[in-house]
């Protein structure tokens, strides 16, 4: 009885919970209207589909959306024998989408990777850097890893295959640990030859 009269008689306890009563439908209403807007919508992916697709008859561009594969192995000598033992420690296929695009503001790169596995995000991170050499087919790629850590691969960019691939090669304790990276374009493909 005594909560009741306090309840009834309490200017300030009554507006507090009639500002919660109304701000949880107004939050309500403000998500419909995001979800129901009179415009067209498009994704964060749908719109480097777009970018990537400008100019597809382009010979030297690597623009594009990408598949990633990985694997690991390591190679090491057996106890008391010259022969060589090679063991697979990860082999990951399709493990990321991701989109390059081209990067003029910095000079220390000329395209960069970009994690596109998760859509509707309000930012999206740069998880790599490609510089292109002389050669042109041939890239250096710096591969930015959780705390700081920097991976650097070289690679090829094959136009017939639609791939960009590279290896990576550490020695420890007499063993060589091999990380082979592939690029496998899924959008836009071109054909060689037009």
């Amino acid at each position: 009885m005594e909560f009741m009269r306090i309840l009834f008689f309490d200017v300030k306890l009554r507006v507090a919970l009639l500002l919660i009563v109304c701000g949880s439908s107004a939050v309500t209403e403000v998500s419909a209207q995001q979800t129901k807007s009179p415009y067209e919508q498009i994704t964060f992916v749908d719109l480097v589909r777009k970018y990537v697709e400008k100019d597809v008859s382009r010979k030297d561009s690597i623009e594009g959306i990408y598949s990633v594969s990985a694997s690991a192995t390591k190679e090491s000598k057996r106890l008391f024998s010259s022969a060589r033992k090679e063991k697979t420690l990860d082999q990951k296929d399709n493990y990321a989408l991701v989109a390059i695009i081209r990067d003029g503001e910095k000079n220390s790169r000329d395209y960069i990777e970009v994690s596109i596995d998760k859509d509707k995000l309000l930012s999206y991170p740069i998880r790599g850097e490609f510089t292109t050499t002389v050669e042109g087919n041939v890239l250096v790629f710096k591969h930015f890893e959780p705390k700081g850590k920097i991976l650097r691969y070289s690679l090829t960019y094959d136009e017939q295959k639609n791939s960009i691939e590279g290896i990576r090669t550490e020695t420890s304790g007499g063993a060589t640990y091999t990380y082979k990276i592939t690029f496998q374009k899924v959008h836009p493909k071109t054909t060689v030859g037009k």
